[in-house]
């Protein structure tokens, strides 16, 4: 058999060499009229049938091989739209299997696995105005704040079941509007077998899962978000994939997608198995899939799962087999890594590429050519785990550790860092945010508060799992809608409140996102480790546009206290973490402070405020402010 067309034929020659980023353009299902192209790759397979329920799963299909390209291929007018379909393999050793079609765009509900026989509806968008704005504009010098949505778990009906799309665009669009999010992140929502997988197991790389409706009710979704202003953004998982016999693993009795170094193939960590990241045929797949979602689903962002995973041959828990200079690196998984990047960018180049990647080995974010991965974003995980094991401290220790809150601030510019509170926080036995925090249950929230707005105040973008935004106390379990029940008690209404403000305040101060990367964006002012307090400045592009932040990280009000500041006038406080609204105790803050000419450090001036316990204070220079303060330093970090 040779490929019927010479369009096709030459795609499939690019397919063969790594360089068909349009994969599902010809394999999977293709509509010819009335009738339908079957194809799927399977080089070493000795036989291989479309079966289906419309041929009673029987071998009466037969697909002829194209010997070049390892390609099988059957045109017939048998299967209709709606019809389950599988391919049964006759793989290099003479035994029989079926298996899922890798290029499928819909699946029957599990526990079913077989693919449908469907072709997509190009939709006509009405997001233009969004996507105009963003090619416009520059993502690093704007707002982003992400709210981590698991799509099965922010809310279930009645009988269990997770909202489907058509009724998240009725829900939780509304919900994240009112919190003023910029964006929203789900966790994979592509095809997967297993609900405990969270969706990082995947089957299907180019389907949406039946369990949240259909691809066009996504659709519908994100045209709605862009609407409302609002971006989309999707977990993907490049690196490894499902280990059940009927998806993707020998597909054809030998090693397809996987690594032929059974070392390499086997993910022992998570029970899955790894793609081969330097065989072409593979690359071609999982590019064509990136850019499928992006293209289909006009999604803003993607953020690609466990980058370790693919970059270190050692990261696994099981034997590894070392490179051919004797070390760890995976140099398929980084070239690899530099070549989805670079074609991404070339197709999409406002789209946001955010790593999660918790080693300091490689550089993930910025160009290629300085020998970068290509990624705009990578997830800040000392900063994490730094801070987390801090704030769950007993406050009396806290000086002795101080160098946990403010290490991140000598690494700030290594990575173009985003600061996530996710979801892996919040699960098998780490105890949610709200239940990490020291004290009874009025200092957590208090805690939790200050966690936030420091959170805030630091450099990078931002990002927060759900659930997170009321204090929910009660871990996540991935099988269940979150504890809504909670915001019955007064503290959780206040908390949820809070975090609303602290989103619409991180929006409308530039100062807080418009020099993320710049060494211009913070100036020091003092730190005390002794008192577990610290102060800095947060600053915009422009000379009077900042803000002055001063954390207390400790149960203890601190009056009188003094903080340096850049200019003579009058300072307004607009954030307390421990107002009354917020769930506080203050019911008067500090108001508008004047400054007094007194040196404090490197700067001139100085304003005189009372700190709350466990309180952080944002104060924003007025327009009155006149003489700049004969500044030795303020000290750039």
């Amino acid at each position: 058999m040779e490929i019927q067309r010479k369009s096709d034929e030459k795609e499939v020659k690019k397919f063969l060499t790594g360089e068909n980023f349009y994969a599902q353009q010809i394999l999977g299902i293709q509509q010819i009229g009335d009738r339908f192209t079957f194809r799927v790759w399977a080089p070493h397979a000795q036989m291989i049938w479309l079966v289906g329920d419309f041929n009673e799963w029987q071998n009466t299909l037969d697909m002829e091989k194209d010997e070049e390209s390892g390609i099988w291929e059957v045109t017939t007018s048998i299967p209709k739209v709606g019809d389950l379909y599988k391919f049964n393999v006759q793989r290099a050793d003479g035994s029989q299997i079926m298996k899922l079609d890798p290029f499928a765009t819909r699946f029957e509900k599990r526990p079913g696995t077989a693919a449908i026989v469907q072709i997509p509806t190009p939709k006509k968008w009405r997001d233009n105005l969004w996507r105009g704005r963003q090619r416009r504009s520059d993502h690093f010098k704007r707002p982003i704040n992400i709210y981590e949505v698991h799509a099965s778990s922010w809310k279930q009906n009645e009988n269990g079941q997770p909202y489907t799309f058509k009724e998240l665009k009725d829900t939780l669009l509304p919900y994240v509007q009112k919190m003023k999010y910029t964006h929203i992140e789900f966790m994979p929502l592509m095809e997967h077998p297993l609900g405990a997988s969270w969706g990082y197991q995947l089957t299907g790389f180019f389907a949406l899962s039946s369990y949240y409706g259909t691809p066009e009710e996504f659709q519908d979704f994100v045209e709605a978000c862009h609407l409302a202003n609002i971006g989309v953004i999707v977990d993907w998982v490049p690196g490894h994939f499902c280990s059940n016999e009927d998806t993707l693993p020998y597909y054809d009795g030998t090693p397809t997608f996987e690594y032929e170094d059974a070392n390499r193939a086997k993910n022992y960590r998570w029970g899955v198995h790894n793609f081969d990241l330097g065989k072409p045929q593979v690359q071609s797949f999982l590019i064509s899939s990136a850019l499928y979602w992006i293209d289909t689903f006009h999604i803003d962002g993607i953020r690609v799962d466990a980058v370790s995973n693919m970059l270190y041959l050692d990261y696994d828990d099981g034997p590894w087999t070392p490179n051919h200079e004797g070390g760890n690196r995976n140099f398929e998984g980084y070239y690899f890594l530099q070549k989805l990047t670079s074609v991404l960018k070339q197709a999409h180049p406002n789209v946001l590429l955010i790593a999660e990647e918790s080693t300091s080995h490689t550089q993930i974010t910025g160009p290629i050519e300085t020998g970068a991965l290509g990624f705009d974003y990578k997830w800040n995980m000392g900063w994490m785990n730094d801070l987390l094991r801090f704030y769950q401290m007993d406050p009396i220790y806290r000086k002795h550790h101080f160098n946990l809150v403010t290490f991140s601030f000598m690494y700030l510019f290594n990575e173009n860092y985003l600061l996530a509170l996710s979801h892996d926080e919040v699960v098998h036995g780490k105890k949610s945010l709200m239940h990490k925090m020291w004290g009874d249950r009025y200092n957590q929230f208090a805690h939790l508060r200050n966690l936030y707005a420091f959170m805030y105040a630091h450099p990078g973008k931002k990002l927060l799992f759900m659930g997170s935004e009321w204090g929910q106390f009660l871990e996540w379990k991935y099988d269940h809608g979150l504890e809504w029940v909670d915001l019955n008690d007064s503290l959780n209404q206040h908390m949820q409140r809070y975090t609303t403000h602290l989103n619409q305040l991180y929006k409308e101060e530039r100062s807080l996102w418009e020099t993320d990367y710049s060494p211009s964006t913070i100036r020091w002012v003092a730190d005390d480790p002794e008192q577990s307090i610290l102060s800095f400045i947060r600053q915009g592009t422009r000379k009077k546009d900042f803000l002055v932040v001063v954390v207390n990280l400790v149960p203890t009000e601190r009056l009188n206290f003094k903080v340096g500041v850049p200019y003579e006038g009058e300072y307004q406080e607009i954030l307390n973490t421990e107002m009354v609204d917020f769930g506080g105790t203050w019911e008067k803050g500090n108001g508008v402070q004047s400054t007094i000419e007194e040196e404090f450090k490197d700067f001139t001036y100085q304003i005189k405020i009372n700190v709350p316990a466990l309180g952080i204070l944002y104060f924003k220079p007025m327009n009155k402010t006149t003489r700049n303060s004969t500044v030795k330093g303020g000290k750039e970090l």
